[in-house]
C-alpha cells in the first residue's frame, strides 16, 4: 500500500533499504515475544506500589525496557547525529505496534520518553537538547508530559501551576499534576518532566501557558544527575487496565525548591506541547488498534478450536458438534473485529507515512497539503480507532462466552487495557470538537479537500476492476456527501451557530472515520491486485471478504450520521439539565 521504497528515496533515509527495515521489524517481534509478552499478565496482577516514597515495579519491566533501549528502539527515529538510527517513522510505528500488542503497559515507559525527546528536538535550544534529549535517546533518561491537574483535566486554560523567574532562563515551579504516566520510577538515571505552567503575570487562559523542563534530579556541570529537585511523588492512581505503567500524582515545589527551564518562548507552551500530544494521539490510536487486534486473533483461534452446537438445519442431536466458527453470528463478530482493526491499522500506518513525508520531503512535493491532511486525520485515528477497536474487544469476549469474562483467558485484560484509550490524550468527545470545530476548516479546508481528493483518486483506480467497481462508486458517493455536509456545517459555524453545530461533532467524526476506513479497505484491495500474495487464496478471500462486509454492513451508517448533521439535530443540546 504505502510504497516504502519511495519513502526510502528521501534524502534523510539514504543508505536504508527494505531488507534492513524487515530485519529491524523481525528483531522487534522477537524481543516482544521474549521480553514483553511473558510478563504482560504478571504486571497486570502485580501493579506498581508506592513504598517509602518510591515506585516499585516487577523486575521484568526494567529488564524489558533496558533491552528495548539497548537494541536502539528508543532512538529508532532519531537523527544519527543525535545518537539515533534515523529510520522512517513508518517502520518505527510498526515496531511500536508489535510491542504494544505484546505488553502495552511496559512499552509505555520508553515510548513516552521518545515522544519527550522528539518535542525537545523540535523546540528546545541546543544546550537543552544536549543535556536532556541526548540522554533520553541513549536510554539513560526518561520523560513525561505533565498537563492535567486535579481541578483541570482537559481544560488546560484552568491550570494553576505557576513559574516564577529566577534568572538565567530558570524558574521556580509550584503546583500539582495529576494522571502523569511514568511520572516516577527507578528505570533510569533521571526523569525529564515536561511541565505546562503559567509564568507569574501571564495572560489568562491557554494564551498564558508556557512549557518547562523540570528534571527529577538537577544536573551538574558535566550534565550528570546530581541533587534531587523538589518534585514529590504524592500518590499513585490505581487503574482499570494497563496497570504495568505507573500513573502518578506529582507535586512541584512543596518546599519552594523546584526549578525548571523555559522551553522556547514564554506563553507558547501549549503550541509546543501539541508536538508531543499529536504524536501521542496517533500512538493512542495505534495502541487501541493493537489491543483490538490481539483480541481478534485470540477469539479467531478460539472459534476455530471450540466445538459447540450444530447448524440450524442440522436436526440430528447425535451428530458431532461443529467448531463455533461455523456459526454465522460468530463469523459476523469476527468480521466486525477484523474490519475495524485491520482498517484502523492501515490508517495509522498511513499517518506514520505522512509524518515521514511532512517532516522530510521537500515543500515542492506537496508537504504543506500533507501536513494539513495529517492534522485532519490525527483526531480520527485517536478517536475512531479507540472507539471501534474497543468494541472489537467486546466482541472477542462475546465469542469466548463465559470463558471470555474470566481472568483465565486474556481477552478481558485486552478490554481493560484498551478502555483508557478513548479517554486519555484528550477524550474522544474533545477529538470530535477538534475535528469539526478546527481541523475541517483549517487552512481554508485544505486538509479535508486533500482527503476527499485522495479518496476520489482511489475510487477512480478501483473502478477499473469489475470486482471493485461497485465499492468504488459507493465510497465516491459517500465522500461527495461528506464534502457537501462539511461545507454546510462550516458555513453554519461561520454564521455564529457554533454551539448547535458542534453538538453533533461526535456524529461528524464517526462519519469521517467510517469514510477513511472504507478508503483503507478499498486501497488494500487495490494493493492486493499488485501483490505476490494473489497466489494465496485464503489471504485474498479474507481481505476481499472483509472489504465486502464493511461496505455492506458498516459503511452505510454514514448516511444516518450525515442526515443527523444536515438536520442540525438538537436532541442532546435541547435536553434540560433537570430532565436527566
Amino acid at each position: 500500500m504505502l510504497d516504502i521504497e519511495a519513502l526510502l528515496a528521501l534524502p534523510r533515509y539514504a543508505g536504508q533499504d527494505r531488507e534492513t527495515l524487515n530485519q529491524t521489524i523481525e528483531a522487534a517481534h522477537q524481543l516482544a515475544l521474549d521480553q514483553y509478552l511473558p510478563h504482560n499478565r504478571k504486571s497486570d496482577l502485580q501493579e506498581p506500589q508506592m513504598v517509602n516514597g518510591k515506585v516499585e515495579l516487577i523486575p521484568e519491566i526494567a529488564a524489558a525496557v533496558a533491552a528495548f533501549n539497548d537494541a536502539g528502539f528508543i532512538g529508532m527515529y532519531a537523527d544519527t547525529d543525535d545518537g539515533g538510527l534515523q529510520m522512517p517513522f513508518l517502520a518505527t510505528s510498526i515496531c511500536d505496534a508489535i510491542f504494544a500488542a505484546a505488553n502495552p503497559g511496559t512499552v509505555a515507559y520508553p515510548l513516552l520518553a521518545r515522544a519527550a525527546a522528539n518535542l525537545l528536538k523540535a523546540h528546545a535550544n541546543a544546550d537543552q537538547q544536549a543535556r536532556y534529549m541526548r540522554p533520553i535517546i541513549e536510554g539513560r533518561f526518561f520523560g513525561t508530559m505533565c498537563l492535567s491537574e486535579p481541578q483541570a483535566g482537559s481544560s488546560l486554560g484552568d491550570i494553576k501551576t505557576l513559574a516564577e523567574p529566577i534568572g538565567d532562563g530558570r524558574y521556580k515551579i509550584r503546583g500539582a499534576k495529576m494522571w502523569i504516566s511514568a511520572g516516577d520510577h527507578e528505570l533510569g538515571e533521571n526523569i525529564v518532566h515536561l511541565v505546562l505552567a503559567k509564568i507569574v503575570g501571564a495572560p489568562p487562559g491557554v494564551k498564558g501557558i508556557s512549557l518547562f523542563i523540570v528534571p527529577r534530579f538537577r544536573l551538574d556541570d558535566e550534565g550528570r544527575p546530581a541533587e534531587r529537585n523538589d518534585v514529590v511523588l504524592a500518590g499513585l492512581n490505581h487503574k482499570m487496565g494497563q496497570r504495568g505503567s505507573v500513573n502518578t500524582f506529582l507535586k512541584f515545589g512543596e518546599n519552594d525548591d523546584c526549578t525548571g527551564e523555559l522551553v522556547g518562548e514564554p506563553h507558547q507552551g501549549l503550541a509546543y506541547m501539541f508536538h508531543m500530544m499529536n504524536e501521542e494521539r496517533i500512538g493512542v490510536g495505534m495502541g487501541a488498534v493493537m489491543q483490538g487486534y490481539v483480541g481478534y486473533r485470540y477469539s479467531l483461534q478460539y472459534a476455530r478450536e471450540r466445538q459447540q452446537g450444530r447448524h440450524a438445519d442440522q436436526r440430528d442431536p447425535s451428530a458431532a458438534p461443529v467448531a463455533i466458527i461455523e456459526h454465522a453470528d460468530i463469523r459476523r463478530m469476527l468480521l466486525a473485529q477484523r474490519a475495524a482493526v485491520e482498517g484502523s491499522f492501515a490508517l495509522g500506518l498511513y499517518a506514520a507515512w505522512l509524518v515521514d513525508r511532512t517532516e522530510h520531503a521537500g515543500p515542492s512535493e506537496g508537504r504543506d497539503e500533507e501536513a494539513e491532511l495529517l492534522d485532519l486525520l490525527t483526531p480520527v485515528i485517536k478517536a475512531w480507532c479507540s472507539d471501534h477497536c474497543l468494541r472489537a474487544n467486546e466482541l472477542a469476549i462475546q465469542i469466548l462466552g463465559g470463558y471470555g469474562y474470566t481472568r483465565e483467558y486474556p481477552v478481558e485484560q485486552c478490554y481493560r487495557d484498551n478502555r483508557i484509550n478513548p479517554i486519555h490524550e484528550g477524550s474522544n468527545g474533545i477529538q470530535a470538537l477538534d475535528l469539526l470545530g478546527r481541523k475541517a476548516g483549517q487552512a481554508n479546508g485544505r486538509g479535508l479537500r486533500a482527503l476527499l481528493t485522495r479518496i476520489e483518486q482511489c475510487c477512480a483506480t478501483a473502478s477499473e476492476f469489475d470486482d471493485l467497481r461497485a465499492h468504488a462508486e459507493a465510497l465516491k458517493r459517500y465522500a461527495a456527501a461528506l464534502g457537501r455536509t462539511s461545507a454546510t456545517l462550516l458555513q453554519a459555524m461561520a454564521a455564529g451557530q457554533i454551539r448547535s453545530t458542534l453538538a453533533n461533532a461526535h456524529h461528524y467524526l464517526q462519519a469521517v472515520g467510517d469514510l477513511c476506513i472504507g478508503w483503507m479497505w478499498l486501497w488494500q484491495a487495490l494493493a492486493l491486485k499488485r501483490s505476490p500474495r494473489q497466489q494465496e487464496p485464503g489471504f485474498v478471500a479474507g481481505k476481499l471478504g472483509t472489504l465486502r462486509y464493511f461496505f455492506q454492513v458498516e459503511l452505510p451508517r454514514i448516511e444516518h450520521a450525515l442526515a443527523l448533521l444536515a438536520s442540525a439535530d438538537d436532541s442532546a443540546l435541547s435536553m434540560p439539565v433537570d430532565g436527566f
